[in-house]
């Protein structure tokens, strides 16, 4: 599924799509038709860390930007910290993606670094490595920032379709499949 937000704030499903797996490249060929159906201008893409797919975005949207789901960043910090610290590196973390300027939030990220970085120093790396696609945010007002430093609206969407289909054991067709796929979102929309 592909969800768009226009500016006015509205989301739309941009589209179904059925793959037998998700890489960049299949992503690729998944934007080309969202262009070739007449989107030309996308502002920016808010993607989880699946590897390539920002290339592939790049080369489809040249000048649109890429924002990291801040979300998922943090889950893969938090993946091999001690439970002890936690709580610690989760409220540092949280310094640093809400600051009010990316200026501030680069401090932020040289404080963790001072802090925790001797101990972990993992999570500065791919912070420090991800960094221009984790900070596009900043450049945008709060209003816009909320919708685009996570990529919990596509999963809220994906979660909901996935209840649906779920209750079903098996599918007769790949029609079928997208029918319940259709109806699923649609009802999603609604909300």
């Amino acid at each position: 599924l592909m969800l768009g937000i226009d500016l006015n704030g509205n989301k739309e499903c941009l589209g179904i799509w059925i793959g037998q797996t998700e890489s960049a490249k299949y992503w690729l060929g998944v934007l080309n038709e969202v262009k070739n159906r007449g989107i030309n201008d996308v502002l920016i893409f808010s993607v989880d860390g699946l590897p390539g797919f920002p290339e592939a975005i790049k080369a489809v949207f040249p000048h649109s930007e890429i924002q990291r789901c801040l979300v998922h960043q943090v889950r893969y910090s938090l993946l091999h910290v001690s439970w002890k610290d936690r709580k610690a590196i989760a409220t540092a973390l949280k310094s640093i993606y809400t600051a009010p300027t990316e200026e501030s939030g680069l401090e932020a990220l040289m404080s963790f670094e001072e802090n925790w970085g001797k101990q972990y120093p993992h999570i500065v790396q791919s912070w420090q490595r991800n960094w221009d696609d984790l900070a596009a945010f900043f450049k945008y007002p709060g209003e816009v920032r909320r919708l685009v430093y996570t990529t919990n609206p596509i999963e809220s969407l994906n979660s909901q379709v996935k209840k649906i289909i779920g209750k079903r054991g098996a599918f007769p067709s790949e029609a079928a499949l997208y029918k319940i796929l259709f109806l699923a979102v649609s009802e999603a929309s609604k909300r």
